[in-house]
């Protein structure tokens, strides 16, 4: 047990000094001084949380932007046009070359463009793959079709599909109640059922749970701080503002903890059994993730949480007890 301790404050140290480096977000200079263009591209980044020259890779099989044709007659004022033809009133955009980009290439915000005539979206934005392949689309469309060009966001992207949690709540569960119930026939060693005498297993399952409880609770109450984060994500939690520093800081317990976790089973079991049982753990951690994600969502998941950790510390003490 001192040894575990002792590793796992090893761990704990060590992130607080590698997270010295993270992005501080576009720097300006005097604010005194600033041109027209550059206050209102101050003001479209406060509230799009993304400017001119920022960088996004493309998530879709393919995007398609519009090519500038005319420099006296700029896209997005060509596109606000419409043509008739006999019946049919078409919008302009079909006599427009167009260009695809394609899955995974990375571009840039050359552009930005606010047309007010434009009824359908009146934010138009310049993206650039390439010198030679440049071209105009709505933002609405484009912010479908990509993801910030930064691994962390696209690590937020993937775990935040709303289909993969579905299909993921469902494989988990299933999953997860039939492991659970083989093994507890084998009488093998599981987490809050035949526990070791170690309280790392369950405060690994309480930081998740607790985790994926913030982490929704953000979504609800603070959907533009959380969407400011996904465009400039931090892995050090004293450069966020409190509720967002408080979640990171819960993902680093979470690695600590998972670390000291496995140290410490590997003490208590031999290899196999230890195996076993940290498959069983991960197991626990899928479900309690999707379960208080899901839930939180429509407010279930606070007193869930609540009663779950009751459960889990009761559970605790009467293993020690045994």
């Amino acid at each position: 047990m001192r040894h575990s301790f002792l590793f796992s404050v090893f761990c704990l140290l060590t992130p607080v000094l590698l997270t010295g480096c993270y992005n501080q977000g576009p720097i300006t200079s005097d604010a005194w001084n600033l041109t027209e263009q550059q206050l209102d591209s101050i003001s479209f980044y406060t509230t799009h949380h993304y400017t001119q020259g920022y960088n996004f890779v493309i998530s879709r099989d393919s995007l398609q932007v519009l090519e500038q044709q005319s420099e006296m007659m700029p896209v997005p004022d060509i596109l606000a046009l419409e043509f008739t033809t006999g019946d049919d009133t078409k919008p302009l955009l079909s006599l427009v070359d167009t260009l695809i980009l394609k899955r995974h290439d990375r571009i840039v915000v050359a552009d930005i463009r606010t047309v007010p005539a434009d009824s359908i979206d009146s934010v138009w934005v310049k993206v650039a793959r390439d010198q030679l392949t440049q071209g105009w689309i709505h933002e609405s469309e484009l912010l479908k079709a990509v993801s910030p060009d930064d691994p962390i966001s696209q690590f937020i992207d993937f775990f935040s599909d709303s289909h993969l949690l579905i299909f993921l709540a469902f494989c988990v569960v299933v999953g997860g109640a039939y492991g659970l119930r083989h093994l507890m026939r084998k009488g093998a060693k599981i987490v809050h059922f035949n526990d070791i005498p170690s309280f790392y297993p369950t405060s690994l399952c309480l930081l998740i749970s607790s985790s994926a409880v913030l982490y929704s609770s953000i979504q609800l109450f603070g959907p533009e701080s959380w969407r400011h984060f996904y465009y400039h994500p931090s892995l050090n939690p004293w450069a966020l503002p409190w509720h967002l520093g408080l979640f990171v800081s819960s993902v680093w317990a979470i690695l600590i903890v998972a670390i000291a976790t496995v140290d410490d089973v590997r003490h208590h079991l031999p290899f196999g059994e230890s195996l076993l049982y940290l498959s069983g753990l991960a197991a626990v951690c899928a479900v309690d993730y999707v379960i208080f994600s899901l839930t939180t969502l429509y407010y279930i998941g606070y007193p869930l949480l609540i009663v779950y950790m009751v459960f889990a510390i009761y559970r605790l003490m009467l293993q020690k007890s045994i």
